[in-house]
C-alpha cells in the first residue's frame, strides 16, 4: 500500500473507533495505549482466524475421534490384541475404547459403535458382516473321555454334555464336513 492509503484507513480506523490509535509527529508514529490495546486484540483474533483456517485444511485429511468398540472377552484378548495395537499405531488420533463383553442384546444402549461377536447366526435386527470364519473344535476333559464312549459322528453330539460359550438363552448350531459333504447340527449347551 501507499503512505497516503495507509493513512486514509488508519484514519477510517480511529474515525471508527472514535479515539486516536497512533500519535504522529514529523519525526515519529508510535502507538497510544488504546492503539497497544486494539493491535493486541487485532493480533489474537488474527492468531485464532489463521488457527481456525489451519483446522479446517486439516480436518478430513486425517482420521481422528473415538470409536467405542465391543469384543468378546477370550478373542478379544488373544486375537485381536495385536490387530488394536497395530491399529493405534497407524491412527494416533483415534481414541479406543474397549468394552469385553459377550452379550448381544443391546449394543445401542451400550453406545457401541463396532461390536465383533463370534456366531453362527447374528441377530435379525442387527447389521452383521463376516469377517472371519471361525473353526471350534470339540474336546474333552480326560476324566470324562475315560467313563464315557466318544462320539464317532456329528450327530451324537447331542446326546453329550457341552459347555460352550454360546449366547446365554440361544441354540448353538454347528457344522462339520464329511469329505465335501456339509451337515449342520443344533446343539442346547
Amino acid at each position: 500500500m501507499s503512505r497516503a492509503n495507509i493513512s486514509y484507513h488508519l484514519t477510517q480506523l480511529e474515525k471508527s473507533v472514535g479515539m486516536q490509535l497512533m500519535r504522529r509527529t514529523t519525526r515519529r508514529v508510535e502507538l497510544t495505549e488504546v492503539g497497544q490495546r486494539l493491535y493486541h486484540h487485532g493480533c489474537v483474533i488474527r492468531n485464532e482466524v489463521l488457527a481456525a483456517k489451519e483446522s479446517v485444511a486439516m480436518f478430513g485429511k486425517g482420521l481422528y475421534g473415538s470409536v467405542r468398540l465391543s469384543l468378546p472377552t477370550g478373542f478379544g484378548h488373544i486375537v485381536m490384541s495385536g490387530w488394536l495395537i497395530e491399529f493405534k499405531r497407524l491412527y494416533p488420533d483415534i481414541a479406543l475404547d474397549l468394552l469385553f463383553d459377550n452379550r448381544v442384546d443391546d449394543l445401542l444402549r451400550e453406545e457401541v459403535d463396532v461390536a465383533i461377536r463370534v456366531m453362527s447366526d447374528p441377530p435379525q435386527q442387527m447389521v452383521a458382516i463376516e469377517l472371519a470364519q471361525v473353526r471350534c473344535v470339540t474336546c474333552a476333559s480326560v476324566e470324562y473321555a475315560c467313563g464315557h464312549a466318544m462320539p464317532s459322528r456329528l450327530e451324537e453330539l447331542g446326546g453329550v454334555p457341552l459347555i460352550t460359550s454360546a449366547v446365554a438363552g440361544r441354540n448353538l448350531r454347528v457344522s462339520a464336513y464329511l469329505g465335501e459333504e456339509r451337515r449342520e447340527l443344533t446343539l442346547h449347551p
